[in-house]
């Protein structure tokens, strides 16, 4: 913002006429999207305005971005073009009343457009922060750890959230889904309770959430990478907390990633719990596009038929071809979800917390969209139901029985083919794909049996 407001500012001096805040934020722009060719990514390369993901990749990848640039500019350059026609007037100093009313009211837009912009900066300086755990006076439990961290991964720093009533307690490892998503505010509007048996552990995987600044190069993301920052995440932990195991619980995607990290390192993890368990994504989506086409069909929606057709079935090429396929599915197989703790906005909901600074809450739609791009693809060939037949740990699998029929079926044909020390399938009434959130007390309860079923003989 402040480069923006100097370079506005040159140009207007230099240009000395009002010109210079169309001309300077215009050349600008047109520099930044010639900078841009040949780079890929839903947020960076073509502007497509005909899809609501294509609208929030322009939004996120270049609408803030001239908010923050592009608007000091404009008001740098008319400063600047003030500055410089005040110079070459300096002899004037009567004007008629049109004149006076129209400096009157340039004055006053330049100084609302100050405040405006003072107030954006205070807002996007704020620091992300994460409140203590208290007892009941408000005190700080001695013991207990609630921070915000960076760990060293490869090289890359990727972000923690750590909570938890005792570092003596067992160590969680959450792992979220995506691939993109990041659920910090989901865990600390409705997991409150899984802190005070557990040190919970929310990792924002590489590119997402509060680990954003380490997407590029995209080229670089792959899932064996996704899978060995998982495990050495663990092992930071493991070291950490002095722990020899600790517990897993993935959803959707983090269920791919957890399924995959525990079958390479099955000496790390004390269990395994997947929720809104993934078993092959390929298989999935294209059940999830033909329920989405038949009930299109059933609608009389004739512009999703044709998109859909025209598409054809998962996998695609292009990410934005599964805004059609799979951003239905609330509409496709309706619940009730008052009940729930979570609602119909699911993570939408949950952006809206003081673990996130506000470009990290704008980050987090964007990397919905680039690093799903980036890992998507490399899902397709997974299918647990022939690949990960066998772990060595115990496994538990937590539910929604309204979860959509393209994720249910595949994940109850996995489970009674799965060998495990022990496992055990549990169904939550009022959910869908997001139990732990959606029903919080009984997804404690459930993690509350896991540890008194697999917790180390003291």
């Amino acid at each position: 913002m402040g480069l923006g407001l100097l370079a506005g500012c040159v140009a207007g001096l230099l240009l000395r006429t009002r010109w210079a805040m169309v001309v300077a934020p215009l050349t600008f722009a047109i520099a930044f999207e010639l900078a841009r060719l040949g780079v890929s990514g839903p947020t960076v390369d073509g502007i497509h305005l005909t899809s609501t993901y294509g609208i929030m990749a322009f939004a996120v990848g270049r609408g803030v971005h001239a908010l923050l640039a592009l608007l000091p500019m404009v008001l740098g350059a008319a400063l600047g073009a003030a500055l410089s026609r005040r110079q070459l007037s300096t002899g004037r100093r009567s004007r008629g009343f049109l004149r006076a009313l129209g400096l009157w009211l340039r004055r006053s837009v330049a100084v609302g457009t100050g405040l405006v912009l003072v107030a954006l900066a205070a807002f996007i300086a704020r620091p992300a922060t994460t409140d203590p755990i208290v007892d009941a006076n408000g005190h700080t439990i001695a013991g207990s750890i609630a921070e915000l961290t960076l760990v060293d991964v490869g090289g890359r720093d990727l972000a923690l959230m750590i909570r938890g009533r005792s570092t003596q307690n067992p160590v969680l490892l959450f792992l979220a889904g995506g691939p993109g998503g990041s659920e910090l505010g989901a865990m600390r509007r409705h997991s409150q309770a899984l802190e005070d048996d557990f040190v919970v552990v929310t990792f924002d995987q590489r590119g997402t959430g509060k680990s954003y600044a380490q997407l590029d190069p995209t080229d670089t993301m792959t899932l064996d990478g996704a899978v060995a920052d998982a495990v050495a995440v663990t092992n930071y932990l493991r070291d950490r907390f002095d722990k020899e195991k600790i517990y897993i619980v993935g959803q959707s995607w983090g269920t791919t990633l957890g399924v995959l990290a525990v079958q390479q390192h099955p000496e790390l993890y004390r269990a395994y719990v997947g929720v809104g368990q993934m078993v092959s994504q390929a298989a999935t989506d294209k059940i999830i596009y033909e329920d989405t086409l038949a009930w299109a069909r059933e609608e009389g929606d004739t512009d999703l038929v044709d998109t859909l057709e025209a598409n054809g079935p998962p996998p695609y090429t292009d990410v934005l071809h599964y805004e059609a396929a799979l951003s239905h599915l609330m509409e496709v197989h309706p619940y009730d979800h008052s009940a729930n703790s979570e609602g119909s906005g699911e993570m939408s909901e949950n952006l809206l917390v003081e673990e996130y600074t506000l470009l990290e809450q704008v980050h987090i739609l964007g990397a919905t969209l680039d690093v799903f791009e980036a890992l998507y693809p490399q899902l397709q060939d997974i299918d647990f139901r022939t690949q990960a037949t066998r772990l060595e740990v115990p496994v538990y699998l937590a539910q929604g029985r309204h979860e959509a029929p393209g994720r249910q079926v595949l994940a109850e044909e996995w489970f009674k083919q799965l060998r495990a020390p022990s496992k055990d399938l549990t169904y939550f009434d009022t959910s869908g794909h997001r139990p732990l959130w959606q029903q919080p007390t009984e997804f404690h309860d459930l993690m509350a049996a896991v540890l008194a079923d697999t917790a180390p003989i003291r």
